[in-house]
This record gives structure tokens, C-alpha cells and sequence, in this order.
């Protein structure tokens, strides 16, 4: 049986990666503003653009990062990313 302690250091592990998720995509470069100048994120752009013939493609990693930059992760992604740590600590206790 999963330890509780275990199992909600895992949960607050998850909610706190989840909730600076936006701010690693700022510090890259992916901003509300669009991508900046000379950033890790334009690089990236530069990459996906010439990779796909001139375009980025929606639904890439270029693109989500770009959206998180732009509106910040969404209350149910915060959830889901403290279960999802609830049940990576739940499954760590099983070994």
C-alpha cells in the first residue's frame, strides 16, 4: 500500500513542476509577446520552421511552448500534473 506522505510529496511535486512550467517557457524565450529575439525559442522556431518547409506545425513542441508562454497553463493541466504526482509517488512506494 502506498505510503501517504509519499504519495503527497508527490502530488505537491507535480502541482509545483505544473505551475513553473510557464515560467521555464518565458525564461526560454517563449513569451506573451511572441518569441524573443535571439532567444533558446527562436532558435527552436528557426529549426522547426526550416524542418517543416517554411511553417511551424500546429501541435508541435514549438507551438505548445509558444501557447503556454502566450496564456499560462490552465487550472485542470495544474490538476493533472498533482495527480499525475500522486500517482508517480503512489507507484514509487510499490519498489
Amino acid at each position: 500500500m502506498a505510503d501517504i506522505v509519499t504519495v503527497a510529496a508527490g502530488a505537491v511535486a507535480g502541482a509545483v513542476a505544473t505551475a513553473a512550467f510557464p515560467a521555464v517557457a518565458g525564461a526560454l524565450g517563449f513569451t506573451g509577446a511572441g518569441i524573443a529575439a535571439g532567444s533558446t525559442a527562436a532558435s527552436m522556431m528557426s529549426a522547426s520552421a526550416i524542418a517543416n518547409g517554411g511553417g511551424v506545425a500546429a501541435g508541435s513542441l514549438v507551438a505548445t511552448l509558444q501557447s503556454v508562454g502566450a496564456a499560462g497553463v490552465s487550472v485542470v493541466t495544474n490538476v493533472a500534473g498533482a495527480a499525475g504526482g500522486a500517482l508517480l509517488g503512489a507507484l514509487s512506494s510499490l519498489f
